[in-house]
């Protein structure tokens, strides 16, 4: 019952799409039936890909990018919990400690 409720959108859905598409013939679905493979080592002929083209310095390329941006965004926090301690908006109290 409840599987035939959860269908029922699906197929007003194909049927929309079947009526406003340029195709005069009717659609029984939108959702591909075959199950997914994986083509990332070979073609769909079965013939193996060559190895990917490998980033000369790509650790050292990555560490120049992120580094200043943690520094960045490290700063832009800190000076605003200042703003914001400054104004009474948030203001840690050391009293609920007392466990």
């Amino acid at each position: 019952m409840a599987t035939r409720i959860l269908r029922l959108p699906l197929r007003l859905s194909t049927r929309n799409t079947a009526i406003m598409s340029r195709n005069t013939g009717l659609k029984a679905s939108n959702i591909p039936r075959t199950t997914p493979i994986r083509t990332a080592v070979s073609t769909p002929s079965g013939a193996i890909l060559p190895k990917p083209d490998k980033t000369p310095f790509g650790l050292i390329r990555m560490t120049v990018v992120v580094v200043p941006f943690l520094y960045v965004g490290t700063l832009i926090s800190k000076n605003f919990a200042a703003l914001l301690e400054e104004h009474d908006i948030f203001v840690p109290e050391d009293d609920d400690d007392d466990d």
